[in-house]
């Protein structure tokens, strides 16, 4: 009886046919490539028919019009944008889920207006010659930080690469082992070093290295010393690092360049992270360091130093293939404008704005997010903790930030079931968890993300 009755399921199973000749289809096909179409339909009719054979079928198979419209809302949710505007509740500042730092307006603004038309990438105006296309923000890195010069490429995972490979390729580069870091996404220094055709000589320990291990250390085959600041942990108790100024005296004494890596970056101070300018004057011939970070630009590779060594950088071939396009230059520019203006980036600059935030103005927004949520969408159950906003991206590790959540519950719902509807929404809204409660950090929320937050809760409820 079971065997009849699949074969009578399949044989009611509407063709492929059948599905694609009806309006829901057509119209389908009015808004997608026709041939993706046909495929979801095929593959969906498909899917039924093993449903019916394994016998897992829930009932009668659904009408032609049916089945183009369930292939109709998988082509929107297989096909919809990765990348789409959200609401950042979680109190990750740089958060690299969502995209790390927010751009300043000035870059926004400079983004949109040269990515509509044709802009000047890599043509001198006056002259009508062609020179690189970075020029404008090498010069404005070079105004902000003192260094001789300096370029751009596509991430600062980029720059490490290239530096290596263009001042060590085929010799030696000292690291220590207390610096032997993973910033994620399985870059490992010592696996760098190895794309990068360098050897990796590692002197000291984890906790503990002195100058004496990189002299020892320092042989025919070594073309760099190079400092790598662990900027997503720390290592505390008894330990030992070799300052920058040391390493630099023992360069200059050897005839060795010494590449320092910041990571993060940083243009103004924001301690613990070192600041760009000051390793530059302790002497580094080469640093490099993110874009999309502490400066709060685009994702992009700095690399500033010495003359000599950036036109060396410059003359390697991987540097074309790790550049950047116009976009990023244009958000970067207007990103470097802001530092340059008398009296800093001030309160146009999102994540600077948000990292200085002081608590007393922290709790301040979280109280009217309360009362706004409590007239808005009355069916939660809201509150206010205190806790700890976090820097994100591997910077300033352990630097605990104070803030206030406004907790967010509602009854017979769990909170991780909530935290999901809060990111399938429009605009998806990323909270956090903590002691199975969803909370909001006002901390990240940028203009108007407050309103649209309310909008959302509003539907949910």
């Amino acid at each position: 009886m079971e065997s009849v009755d699949r074969k009578t399921l399949l044989r009611s199973l509407p063709s492929i046919d059948r599905v694609l000749k009806t309006p829901e289809a057509g119209l389908l096909k009015e808004r997608w490539l026709g041939r993706l179409v046909d495929e979801e339909v095929r593959g969906l009719v498909e899917e039924l028919r093993k449903s019916i054979q394994e016998g897992n079928a829930p009932g009668a198979p659904p009408e032609p019009a049916e089945v183009a419209r369930r292939a109709g809302a998988r082509l929107e949710r297989r096909l919809a944008p990765g990348v789409v505007r959200c609401v950042n509740a979680t109190g990750v500042v740089l958060h690299t889920g969502l995209g790390r730092a927010p751009l300043p307006p000035a870059a926004s603004r400079a983004l949109a207006r040269e990515a509509a038309g044709y802009c000047v990438v890599s043509v001198d105006r006056e002259e009508g010659q062609r020179v690189r296309r970075e020029s404008a923000a090498a010069r404005m890195l070079c105004a902000l930080t003192g260094a001789e010069a300096a370029t751009v490429v596509n991430n600062n995972a980029a720059a490490t690469l290239l530096a290596l490979n263009t001042l060590a390729a085929g010799r030696e580069a000292i690291l220590s082992r207390g610096q032997l870091v993973e910033i994620g996404g399985s870059f490992r220094m010592p696996d760098v070093f190895v794309a990068a055709g360098v050897k990796l000589r590692e002197v000291g320990t984890t906790n503990r290295t002195h100058l004496k291990d990189y002299a020892r250390a320092v042989g025919a085959e070594t073309a760099l010393l190079l400092r790598v600041h662990p900027s997503n942990f720390r290592v505390v108790g008894f330990t030992h690092d070799v300052g920058l100024r040391e390493l630099v005296a023992l360069g200059r004494e050897r005839n060795i360049p010494v590449m320092d890596d910041l990571g993060a970056g940083a243009l103004l101070s924001l301690p613990p992270e070192p600041e760009i300018a000051e390793s530059l004057r302790l002497g580094a011939d080469l640093v490099t360091c993110s874009g999309d970070k502490l400066i709060g630009g685009p994702q992009a590779g700095i690399l500033l130093g010495r003359e000599t060594v950036i036109d060396q950088v410059r003359r390697n071939p991987l540097f074309r293939a790790l550049r950047v396009d116009k976009l990023t230059l244009a958000a970067l520019e207007g990103t470097l404008g802001l530092f340059l203006r008398a009296g800093g980036p001030a309160e146009d600059h999102p994540s600077l704005r948000m990292l200085r935030a002081r608590p007393e103005t922290i709790a301040s927004r979280a109280r009217g997010l309360l009362r706004r949520i409590r007239a808005a969408a009355p069916g939660y159950i809201t509150g206010l903790r205190k806790d700890a906003s976090e820097v994100g991206s591997g910077s300033m590790p352990g630097e605990a930030l104070p803030t206030t959540l406004v907790t967010l519950e509602r009854p017979g719902e769990s909170a991780s079931h909530l935290a999901r509807r809060l990111r399938l929404s429009d605009p998806p809204v990323y909270s956090r968890i903590v002691d199975d409660t969803v909370c909001l950090d006002p901390r990240t929320l940028l203009p108007g993300d407050a309103a649209c937050l309310i909008a959302v809760l509003k539907e949910l409820a």
